[in-house]
């Protein structure tokens, strides 16, 4: 049998770094590898297609792509239309939609064509348009709502190729990290990443190739687009 590989994108981040650590425990995986900069990054297309052609032989079943960017140093997401930056809008677009993109022209050419394989990016809720009753957060929300498009047409191609695989945007909830910690606000149900790990990694257990192409939250409820 060959040799079953997770792959985690941003695993130098609170839930990367905690997938690794599920994933290392989970029956079934026999090599966790775990990807960030200098490694792979986002901003630079060649390290991604470095990264994909070294992967360890063996079938790879699993990427799952933790990366995000909300805020800055000194530039936090905009709460208004005169908050616009460009520079910012570029980046934030580049970190949360071009890279995951260019990651997804990379790797899932890796994904085996036979047998379930599956393909996960880390979105977020207010990336939803049919969600968005608060507005605000223009370039977080834009660039995740562009994520879930990417996602979406990624996994109508992949279908025609590797019929059981599932290629799917994940909401992972509030979770106790650098990125949400000036966010998490009262009355929001707080994860830690140990706990958002187990919760992501059972929802896309769960899954069937049926559900490829969607956007799903750490429950496993699916959000509209």
């Amino acid at each position: 049998m060959p040799r079953s590989i997770a792959v985690v994108i941003g695993a130098s981040g609170g839930i990367g770094g905690a997938l690794c650590a599920a994933l290392a425990q989970t029956p079934g995986v026999d090599e966790v590898v775990g990807l960030a900069r200098p490694v792979l990054d986002l901003e630079d297309e060649a390290s991604i297609a470095r990264a994909a052609a070294a992967l360890p032989d063996g079938e790879v079943r699993l990427v799952i792509n933790a990366t995000g960017f909300l805020h800055a140093a000194g530039q936090g997401p905009e709460k208004s239309l005169r908050a616009l930056d460009p520079a910012q809008l570029a980046r934030t677009f580049a970190l949360n939609a071009i890279g995951p993109a260019l990651v997804m022209k990379h790797f899932l050419p890796r994904l085996p064509r036979e047998g379930r394989a599956v393909f996960a990016s880390l979105s977020a809720r207010v990336g939803s348009i049919g969600d968005n009753r608060l507005g605000g957060w223009y370039g977080y929300r834009a660039s995740k709502a562009a994520l879930n498009q990417l996602v979406r047409t990624a996994a109508i191609e992949l279908a025609r190729t590797h019929p059981e695989a599932l290629c799917v945007a994940l909401h992972p909830g509030t979770v106790a990290t650098r990125l949400s910690a000036p966010f998490a606000g009262t009355g929001k149900v707080l994860l830690s990443p140990a706990e958002a790990a187990q919760h992501l990694l059972a929802v896309l257990g769960r899954l069937q190739p049926s559900d490829s192409g969607n956007f799903f939250d750490w429950r496993g409820a699916p959000i509209p687009w």
